[in-house]
């Protein structure tokens, strides 16, 4: 028996770049949230969820496998890139899933030129690094979520410090 479940597709860049034209067409806006996604946490959750309140579709992009190892350093990603896609493409508030190679967006943003760019609170609107890109194609960047108190890095820590 298959199982339906809402949520995302996860899609090559070119099949993105399609589904933007055909929802663009459809005068519908699209927001962009992205990150590694290695192991979720209440945090993940907040940023998806006001990302997606930011426009009619939300696009989540995540690190491939070797742009999170060199970001996050050795014995990461925990997860695989297409797990930690299927993860973040079965949560409703998320429209499209795409795995990315780079360290960061500005190659993405520039080709799908979302209305939003949405970033988490461990950053100003000032201090996020492709705002620059942003600008220059008439979006906008907006900063999402509640206080980093939470991190993968520190779920991790917990994890490894229990016994057995």
């Amino acid at each position: 028996m298959a199982i339906t479940t809402p949520g995302a597709s996860v899609m090559s860049e070119a099949e993105l770049s399609a589904r933007v034209r055909a929802d663009r067409a459809a005068g519908l806006t699209c927001s962009f949230a992205n990150g590694c996604f290695d192991v979720l946490h209440v945090g993940h959750v907040r940023y998806l969820t006001g990302a997606a309140a930011q426009a009619d579709r939300l696009i989540v992009a995540i690190n491939d496998d070797a742009s999170v190892a060199a970001i996050k350093g050795a014995g990461r990603p925990v997860q695989a890139a297409a797990d930690r896609a299927d993860l973040i493409a079965a949560f409703r508030v998320v429209d499209y899933v795409v795995v990315f190679p780079d360290l960061t967006v500005e190659r993405l943003l520039t080709t799908l030129r979302p209305e939003v760019h949405c970033k988490g609170c461990d950053y100003t609107v000032e201090t996020v690094p492709e705002r620059g890109v942003v600008l220059a194609y008439g979006g906008r960047t907006v900063i999402i979520g509640d206080e980093k108190d939470h991190s993968t890095r520190d779920v991790i820590a917990r994890i490894r410090e229990q016994p057995g």
